[in-house]
């Protein structure tokens, strides 16, 4: 029974040992986490969804109404310009080239006969204006027969006009049968095919699509959505990286080709519409396939960097008051840390196009803290571009290798000091 009482005071003290260490230590000075500063690259983007496109797509249609008849291209086939892609029934069409073709037959038939009344009309009317000027005949006579000129006369020229008229509607008619071959206006491949064999076209009111072709695949583009905060830093030329789920371990680079002025509004969301032009030699790339583009907006290499959580973290007077920090740098502490920080109303951020004191062009001013002989100390510093996880240090006393508070530990050790301060369980 001796024993077994030593064992637990002998434990019992184990435990108030550790307990009493642990809280000295959490009194003798405060811990924090750092982050060395580094040299390397910095590359800020812009990021944006988009589709892939074909640079030109010609939409096929037709201009007359019919049943499909014949198909001579479909999905993925190469064309020519001028060829034949597809056939509409043309025995309406023929029909109406026929009909116009007699028709024209005749009214040139009526022609002829004009001219023939005309030509006894005309040698009616001398004849009896020579017999009138010897006062063979009466006037009525002469007036009958001039009369009579010139009604056949107009006949002709009415009968002329019809001719026009019906030579008109041949060739309407003969151009609507040509049209029931569908041909390719361009040199491409066919994207899309719409209709079958059999199926039946209505061309009364709009055009109906009946192939999709694109005219260069070697050739893409895409049509990025890119948000109206940052399409200012968006320009044409700019080098742009790109991934498609289909390869998803592959990157593709673009360029930067046009930047519509054209917003799109979706739910009160500006976009702007930014063309990218890409190479497609080896056709990996297909239409409609969706894009998650970079554009890369500035590019820094060799720079001093540090992570963005250094700008963030601002000391609490707790921190400051318990490293010995006089009451002034507590104060500067506070209002430059909260620039770090995002500003005084401490919203966070990466600092490129963030809140912060003003500075250069590209450059803002902002605060860091270090350790100095175990004390925290605030160093002003210029920042340049950022990636969204480390910002490119401009100016300022850093130095490569130096270490930059990113985080208190106060908050950590008060936990787990927390948990551990329960009443302690008696081994038996």
């Amino acid at each position: 029974m001796k024993k077994k009482a030593l064992i637990v005071v002998a434990l019992l003290l184990i435990l108030g040992a550790g307990l009493f260490l642990g809280f000295r230590g959490t009194g003798n000075g405060q811990k924090f986490k750092t982050v060395q500063v580094t040299t390397g690259n910095i590359r800020a983007t812009v990021t944006a969804t988009g589709t892939m496109n074909a640079v030109i797509t010609v939409l096929v249609g037709t201009q007359v109404s019919g049943m499909v008849k014949k198909l001579h291209a479909d999905f993925n086939s190469p064309v020519k310009a001028g060829q034949v892609v597809a056939e509409i029934d043309p025995a309406t069409f023929e029909a109406q080239v026929d009909n116009a073709r007699a028709n024209l037959l005749q009214a040139k038939a009526m022609v002829e006969k004009d001219k023939a009344a005309l030509a006894d009309a005309t040698r009616i009317r001398d004849r009896n204006r020579e017999l009138f000027a010897k006062n063979l005949i009466a006037r009525a006579d002469l007036d009958t027969s001039e009369a009579t000129h010139d009604v056949d006369e107009a006949q002709l020229h009415s009968d002329m006009a019809q001719v026009s008229q019906n030579e008109a509607t041949l060739r309407l008619a003969e151009t609507n049968l040509r049209y029931t071959k569908i041909i390719s206006p361009v040199d491409g491949t066919v994207v899309s095919r719409n209709v079958d064999v059999g199926q039946t076209v209505a061309a009364s009111f709009t055009t109906p699509t009946l192939f999709t072709i694109a005219r260069d695949l070697t050739k893409m583009q895409v049509d990025t959505n890119v948000d109206e905060a940052d399409v200012g830093r968006v320009a044409l030329g700019q080098d742009v990286e790109f991934s498609v789920d289909a390869y998803p371990d592959r990157v593709f680079h673009g360029t930067v080709s046009q930047i519509r002025i054209a917003p799109i509004t979706v739910q009160n969301v500006v976009t702007y519409d930014v063309v990218i032009t890409v190479d497609n030699t080896d056709l990996k790339l297909k239409p409609g396939m969706t894009a998650n583009v970079s554009i890369i907006v500035a590019n820094q290499k060799g720079v001093l960097k540090i992570p963005n959580a250094a700008l963030r973290f601002r000391p609490s007077d707790k921190d400051l008051g318990k490293s010995g920090v006089d009451q002034s740098t507590k104060e500067g502490g506070r209002s430059q840390g909260a620039a770090g920080a995002g500003g005084p109303s401490g919203r966070t951020g990466a600092p490129q196009g963030g809140p912060g004191t003003a500075g250069p062009a590209g450059q803002r001013s902002y605060a860091v803290w270090i350790l100095e002989q175990g004390k925290p100390k605030r160093v002003p510093i210029t920042t340049g571009i950022s990636d969204g996880m480390f910002t490119e240090v401009k100016g300022g006393d850093l130095k490569e290798g130096q270490d930059v508070i990113v985080e208190s530990m106060a908050s950590t050790k008060k936990n787990t000091t927390a948990q551990q301060s329960g009443p302690p369980r008696l081994i038996r």
